[in-house]
């Protein structure tokens, strides 16, 4: 039996406490394509840093993965704003791969970035891995089909645009960790009232207005019939950006939820961008029987 290289026997050391399980062979040969791990098989500390965050919202998405495909077993999981694809890749090494169904496909205003992905999941025979050149706002998937939709760390009102994708698409999960939310910080900057003393001044405008913008996309969510859980994505001590909105459909609108989202928006004063959303969500209608994951 041919002893293992020694690059490969060092990756699966310096892994041996992140990766779950015993990484393999071609965990590593993928790594390494992704400039995660060095040719000679080492993980240096920012690299560290980035495959925990991913391995670490893996685990988060794997209780609602695993129900979906369990349900319909062809389910497409849409990553917007995909980028280097470190989330998609790994997540088909680790879960969609050894299930033998499912299917993602990564979306990316980048075409270059696009290319690359191809031809890595090409060669790395992933066969049910694809990736679509288009900035999230304007893209259609074949069948009009995203099952799951994950944006990690969409920068604005990106976040907005992933969940208008996942409406368009009737998703029956989000997952979504928002970043640099700017929008409802200049909205507030140009409102006087009874409560502007809460942003007066520049950091706690931009930190409410990131608060303020996160409890609104919660909102039209659960208006829209989702069950959604907000929850630490990761320490303050790997990023900043550590909110997971994590959310599952459950009926098709909920009218508390919308009358909620509309009294805090008379309160504040902002009306956002997303707000265009909330008109398919009635609030006269009858919730919907739970369908339920």
């Amino acid at each position: 039996m041919p002893r293992e290289r020694a690059d490969i026997l060092n990756a699966k050391k310096v892994l041996a406490d992140v990766w779950p399980g015993q990484a393999q062979e071609n965990s590593v040969a993928l790594l390494k394509a992704l400039h995660i791990l060095t040719r000679d098989g080492a993980l240096n500390q920012d690299a560290r840093r980035k495959l925990k965050q991913v391995l670490h919202l893996v685990q988060l998405l794997r209780p609602s993965l695993d129900a979906l495909l369990a349900e319909n077993p062809d389910a497409v999981i849409a990553d917007l704003g995909t980028g280097k694809s470190y989330l998609g890749f790994i997540l088909y090494d680790l879960v969609i791969g050894p299930l033998g169904h499912g299917s993602i496909v990564g979306v990316d205003v980048r075409d270059e970035l696009v290319r690359q992905s191809r031809k890595l999941a090409t060669e790395s025979h992933f066969t049910r891995m694809s990736f679509v050149s288009g900035g999230i706002a304007d893209t259609m998937l074949p069948d009009g089909r995203a099952d799951m939709v994950t944006a990690l760390h969409a920068c604005d009102t990106a976040t907005d645009d992933a969940i208008r994708f996942a409406l368009h698409h009737e998703a029956r999960v989000i997952a979504l960790i928002p970043c640099c939310q700017a929008e409802v910080a200049t909205l507030l900057g140009a409102r006087n009232g009874p409560l502007d003393q809460l942003w007066r001044h520049n950091i706690h405008r931009r930190e409410f207005g990131a608060h303020v913008t996160n409890v609104i996309r919660s909102l039209v969510l659960e208006a829209h019939g989702y069950k959604v859980r907000v929850t630490e994505f990761t320490g303050l001590e790997h990023s900043l950006k550590n909110e997971l909105i994590l959310a599952t459909r459950h009926q098709k609108s909920n009218p508390l939820a919308r009358r909620k989202l509309d009294q805090l928006v008379d309160q504040l004063g902002v009306t956002p961008a997303l707000l265009d959303v909330v008109g398919r969500a009635s609030g006269e209608a009858n919730p919907a029987r739970p369908e339920g994951l």
